[in-house]
């Protein structure tokens, strides 16, 4: 088993530009992402342990706590990294949208649906993100310290979200009839919602777009 001698990155001073990640410090942290993806997946958030994580990564707890503090801050950086790669397909989607096709609502409708389906196409990932999501908020609101920092991550990550969205309907000649964080809460609850019957009923995915495009309906007017 490997045992890289990774020490924890000392902090800056006030004012300092931060301390430059090594590659090969980099390449530890996704491993180590990587690996706790696959054990929460298979064990859950809370029944995860840090040894399970490092055995499934090929590293030591050294190794563990030279990158990261504890579980809860692996997972919030496992909740950074995931929702970014999703913001980044999230517009790279919106690039082949034409704005020449979403001028009805069938057309809008069927754009909603490319868009989303290119953030997570893979089913298998996306339901085990969402149970890892459910869990991890469970932890969040039996732990004061834990809640606080999720939801900060979660403000700065929704405000991405919502720059994206403004963008995105700018872009195609629309606008939001309402505030745009407002309309990204709506859209992420409805989502949210959606995706949990889907996943209690073991129907498929069709609730979570038929409730986003009747929102989507309502939310999104001609500039």
């Amino acid at each position: 088993m490997p045992n890289p001698s990774d020490a924890p990155t000392p902090t800056p001073a006030d004012g300092a530009p931060p301390t430059a990640i090594s590659p090969r410090r980099e390449r530890t942290r996704e491993r180590l992402l990587d690996a706790a993806f696959e054990v929460f997946a298979r064990v859950g958030v809370q029944s995860a342990s840090i040894e399970a994580i490092c055995e499934a990564a090929g590293f030591t707890r050294g190794a563990f706590y030279s990158n990261f503090a504890s579980k809860e801050e692996l997972f919030l950086a496992l909740t950074e990294r995931e929702t970014r790669a999703q913001l980044t397909a999230l517009e790279t989607a919106a690039d082949t949208v034409d704005a020449g096709t979403v001028t009805t609502r069938d057309g809008l409708r069927a754009a909603v649906r490319t868009v989303i389906a290119s953030v997570m196409p893979d089913r298998a990932a996306k339901r085990s993100w969402s149970v890892m999501a459910l869990e991890f908020e469970m932890l969040a609101l039996r732990d004061r310290q834990v809640a606080a920092r999720y939801s900060e991550q979660q403000r700065h990550l929704q405000a991405e979200l919502a720059d994206v969205l403004v963008r995105l309907t700018d872009s195609l000649g629309l606008r939001f009839a309402v505030d745009a964080q407002v309309a990204v809460d709506l859209l992420l609850g409805a989502h949210e919602s959606g995706q949990r019957t889907a996943m209690l009923s073991g129907a498929d995915d069709e609730r979570p777009h038929v409730l986003i495009e009747a929102l989507v309906d309502l939310l999104v007017v001609p500039a």
